[in-house]
């Protein structure tokens, strides 16, 4: 089939061509030999193997689609790396931020604990204090009650002794009345008995 192409060709570059005279069976076939070479690379072989550069295209897109599936995956398998990484770097996180707040709490509580202590141990003190002095105080009111009490009690005594030595005196002036009135009236009687005068009258005589 090539073959008669190229001798199709060939006519019709010996039609295209002018000869001002028929040449020889000799020259034509030199001719058609120097034409025949000359001719080989015009002919397009091209037209027969038309199919070859779509397959050799589907080939190639064949074989550019697991390259591409192959980046894909190890796209997809980087940013799911990518991915779990920052999964892990979060949930690290969480946990430092829990453990953080853990440790703030439990620093808190020790520290309320530790002023609670401290503020029950002054309140303990001081109601200890308190206490003692209030203690002490009632013992001073105690023995100034008692003391109160001697004083009382003496001043009682005193008063009871200063009552006697009047009662005292007021009797034996009583007493010395008495004789004295009986004297007088002894005296009276032995004047009136013997007639007699007394010297001295009221004293004055």
């Amino acid at each position: 089939m090539v073959h008669e192409e190229t001798k199709k060709v060939a006519k019709t570059v010996n039609v295209s061509e002018p000869s001002p005279s028929p040449p020889a069976p000799a020259e034509n076939a030199l001719a058609a030999a120097v034409v025949a070479p000359q001719e080989k690379p015009v002919a397009p072989p091209s037209v027969l193997p038309s199919p070859a550069p779509a397959e050799k295209k589907l080939e190639d897109s064949k074989a550019l689609v697991p390259i591409v599936a192959k980046e894909e995956d190890e796209k997809e398998k980087k940013e799911g790396s990518i991915n779990r990484d920052a999964v892990l770097a979060r949930v690290e996180t969480e946990k430092r931020m829990s453990l953080i707040r853990a440790w703030e709490e439990a620093e808190k509580c020790k520290v309320e604990n530790k002023a609670e202590k401290k503020l029950s141990s002054i309140e303990s003190w001081e109601d200890n204090k308190k206490a003692a002095v209030e203690a002490e105080l009632k013992k001073i009111e105690e023995q100034l009650e008692k003391k109160k009490a001697e004083y009382v009690e003496l001043m009682k005594n005193k008063i009871a002794q200063i009552h006697k030595q009047a009662e005292e005196k007021r009797a034996m002036i009583e007493a010395r009345r008495g004789e004295e009135i009986l004297k007088a009236e002894e005296l009276a009687a032995k004047y009136r008995a013997t007639g007699t005068a007394p010297k001295k009258l009221f004293g004055f005589m």
